[in-house]
């Protein structure tokens, strides 16, 4: 976990199927980038939203 990160909430498509997933990152293109680089190219982020306590 790196410095000043923060739970986030991302909502995405997957192969046609919705998935919400927590992501630990710093800001929501963090969490688009790391959403990116585990399904690959081919999925749909809908949403990024941080996660309140």
């Amino acid at each position: 976990m790196r410095c000043g990160a923060k739970c986030f909430v991302a909502e995405m498509e997957v192969d046609g199927q919705k998935q919400v997933r927590p992501v630990t990152a710093r800001t929501p293109a963090d969490v688009r980038k790391t959403i990116r680089l585990e399904y690959g190219t081919g999925v749909t982020v809908l949403s990024v939203k941080e996660k309140r306590k």
